[in-house]
């Protein structure tokens, strides 16, 4: 990966995440990069879960993407453990220059090393340059998902 580093993500790390998940139209609605306190809290959460992996990519002590990962044992599929990928983004200045594909291949690798059998991600309808870049990747759109907002 060259000068990438990919690695789990700290509290110092959480003002740069929020501000690559908030730059974007649909992450500018949803995101408060202001007030960082419920993100604080949500990284102490994921960091105690040892099924969740929250990571970030780092080329010259810069945070330039990031990504979640899941790791969801399950009984279906004869009892497949699956992973899911969330929270993708990269930093507008690397999009374009194979870092998305290197974060995506980590989370596949990262995921058959922990046994799983399959791993899917969803993404926004309206994210159609997402689409084609994952389905390059050889994610199929073969399910179509729902949110409930509680």
């Amino acid at each position: 990966m060259g000068d990438l580093d990919i690695r789990t993500a700290v509290a110092e790390d959480v003002p740069a995440i929020v501000a690559l998940l908030a730059d974007d139209p649909l992450g500018a609605q949803r995101e408060s990069p202001d007030d960082l306190t419920p993100y604080l809290t949500a990284l102490e959460r994921l960091s105690a879960d040892p099924n969740q992996r929250l990571v970030v990519a780092v080329r010259e002590g810069r945070v330039v993407g990031t990504l979640q990962l899941t790791i969801i044992p399950g009984l279906s599929r004869r009892g497949a453990t699956r992973s899911i990928i969330e929270g993708v983004r990269i930093h507008a200045e690397e999009r374009g220059g194979g870092l998305g594909s290197q974060l995506i291949e980590w989370a596949i690798d990262e995921s058959r090393a922990a046994g799983c059998q399959l791993v899917q991600l969803t993404s926004d309808k309206s994210r159609t340059d997402a689409h084609r870049f994952y389905e390059r990747l050889g994610f199929t759109a073969s399910h179509t998902g729902f949110k409930l907002p509680l």
